[in-house]
């Protein structure tokens, strides 16, 4: 017996071992993918009264696009929670291009059950209008035990599950509606600066980071938000809706810093948070 399981043999289930480990790892990382991702890279965290919860940078911006859009449609906080809970269980929120079937999107909503084209339901806005649009559809959802009232507009095999995201969802939406002040924050590393051949090549000054495409990020919050929308306020909670849509996106349009309210956030030092800023108006949220 000893001379059948040779070294080669025992390496060999050693590696089959190792392998099977690291599968096992892998599968349970990813089926756990819960919004906890932030880490010392790049990250968020929404800190309110009822507890505090980390997301990773696009998780975010996806929670941020589901607020200003239910902004834009004047709805309640419940709305927004179903609308989190409801996201949180079929994508993670992220906006996913692939699916059960035909499913895609952050809601997973099917072409086939009519719900858009594809290429429309990977759009954030576009399939979180259309979530809403069903949602408010349903009689006296807002009464409605939460995940009977997702089931009605999802109609997924486990209506149940949704359940089990409503504290999460209730904390997301204190943050990202502006009803919590400064509740969240984000951080990432500074764009790498220009190589000096690069900057040879291209005949431009070399910079640390690139420009603020503050206008781009203009534009994409209106999107959300509603043709005509502005970074001027008309309300504390609009003001830190829009302040944490802003700061969710900071990293996608190069943005810095991030005043509003007697605060601002830097990208600097984005894991510091929101920090006391006198000169800061409550009438308009500043970006740059």
């Amino acid at each position: 017996m000893r001379r059948r399981f040779s070294k080669g043999v025992i390496a060999i289930i050693v590696i089959v071992v190792l392998l099977a480990v690291a599968i096992t790892v892998g599968v349970f990382k990813l089926l756990h993918r819960v919004p906890t991702l932030a880490g010392p890279g790049e990250g968020c965290r929404v800190t309110t009264p009822k507890g505090t919860r980390d997301l990773d940078i696009e998780q975010a911006q996806v929670a941020a696009v589901i607020a200003a859009v239910a902004a834009r449609r004047k709805l309640p906080e419940r709305a927004v929670v179903i609308a989190y809970a409801t996201g949180i269980q079929e994508s993670k929120l992220y906006n996913l291009t692939y699916g059960d079937r035909d499913s895609v999107g952050v809601f997973q909503q099917r072409p086939s059950q009519g719900w858009g084209k594809p290429e429309q339901l990977v759009d954030p806005v576009y399939a979180t209008g259309k979530f809403f649009s069903a949602l408010v559809k349903v009689k006296n959802y807002r009464k409605l035990p939460l995940h009977e009232a997702a089931q009605r507009v999802q109609r997924s095999a486990d209506g149940s599950a949704y359940a089990q995201h409503e504290d999460d969802g209730e904390i997301l939406a204190a943050a990202f509606t502006g009803r919590v002040p400064g509740a969240v924050h984000c951080w990432f590393p500074p764009k790498p600066s220009k190589s000096p051949t690069a900057v040879r090549a291209t005949a431009k000054p070399a910079s640390a980071t690139p420009p603020p495409a503050t206008e781009r990020a203009r534009r994409r919050l209106a999107r959300a938000l509603g043709p005509g929308a502005t970074l001027d306020t008309g309300s504390r909670r609009r003001g830190w809706l829009v302040a944490s849509w802003s700061v969710a996106h900071a990293q996608e349009f190069g943005l810095r810093r991030i005043r509003y309210d007697g605060r601002a956030w830097t990208s600097a030092k984005g894991e510091d948070g929101w920090r006391p800023d006198a000169a800061a108006t409550a009438a308009r949220v500043e970006i740059s």
